[in-house]
């Protein structure tokens, strides 16, 4: 074979190796991850939302982010579509904590990792659920709330009872009541952790229990909505409520020295920049916790006088 021959297969070799080069391997795509979230209407979401596009941007993964608005059959829609476009993962918030086994099970089965976020889902083979540690959370505002009631006085709650994040918080408080013999729990209603919904639930609830003392919701909107029932009824001096999130809203509230006296708080940033961290680490092949649970605080006045 001739000098120039040789050069000419050397320079012919090296464009098709250039061809092949990193831009085409697997390892170098970008990482999809499909998010099939609770609502958007929701600050603690928002807040979750914006931390998990800030990690995926310093990842370099590209989120791509959907909302059930409480709506199960539209967020397995939306799991489906996920799936059927082959992301590289997909995170969950789930509208209905035991409705989602099947679809993340074809996930599975087409081996797409599925972390879910803030709200688990049971009996489901999920890599990790990261969240708020809820149950701690529903212990600290029932403690709160048994002392701010001397340890004796009747109570309700405004639940959400298909979400295992309100199931974790209301376990926690009722375990916590229990050790207060003179605190009665009353009621337990479904305010589906919408405003709207819980103000009507916490109405009914008054007229039920008209020496009615505490209330907790399982979230702000479900604390604010029965804010606003308590203060229509005039009961704002006689009914203390207390709340999980810690919005700006309800701090406001707080501050203001309203009938909603205290929070669990919980850090949706750090549970979205959680998310992403778990998903990296398990994209790299790395070993990653079947839970990674969040830490939660408590807010009331008296903690908001000293920041």
């Amino acid at each position: 074979m001739s000098a120039i021959r040789v050069a000419v297969c050397v320079l012919c070799c090296a464009v098709i190796a250039a061809g092949c080069g990193p831009s085409q391997s697997p390892a170098a795509k970008e990482k999809v991850i499909g998010a099939a979230l609770l609502t958007q209407t929701h600050v603690f979401f928002q807040d979750m939302v914006a931390a998990m596009k800030s990690e995926a941007e310093k990842q370099g993964f590209k989120l791509r982010v959907q909302y059930a608005e409480f709506d199960s059959r539209k967020q397995i829609d939306q799991m489906e579509t996920f799936i059927a476009q082959g992301v590289d993962a997909i995170i969950v918030s789930p509208a209905d904590s035991s409705g989602l086994n099947p679809v993340i099970a074809e996930a599975r089965a087409k081996n797409i990792p599925v972390f879910t976020a803030d709200i688990a889902a049971h009996g489901a083979q999920v890599v990790s659920h990261i969240a708020s540690d809820n149950e701690h959370g529903g212990v600290i505002i029932a403690e709160y709330l048994a002392k701010l009631l001397n340890g004796k006085g009747k109570v309700a709650i405004i639940d959400h009872p298909t979400v295992a994040s309100a199931q974790d918080r209301v376990r926690g408080f009722e375990q916590t009541m229990a050790k207060f013999p003179e605190i009665q729990i009353v009621g337990k209603v479904p305010g589906e952790g919408q405003r709207d919904k819980a103000m009507r639930a916490a109405q009914d609830i008054l007229q039920a229990h008209a020496d009615l003392n505490g209330i907790f919701g399982i979230n702000d909107d479900s604390a604010l909505g029965a804010l606003a029932a308590v203060e229509a009824a005039g009961l704002q001096d006689k009914v203390k409520i207390v709340g999980f999130d810690g919005t700006p809203e309800a701090k406001a509230a707080i501050a203001a020295g309203k009938a909603l006296k205290a929070d669990a708080v919980q850090y949706p940033d750090k549970i979205g920049q959680k998310t992403i961290d778990v998903i990296a680490a398990h994209f790299r092949g790395e070993t990653v916790p079947s839970l990674a649970p969040v830490e939660v605080g408590l807010m009331d006045a008296e903690s908001l006088k000293q920041k």
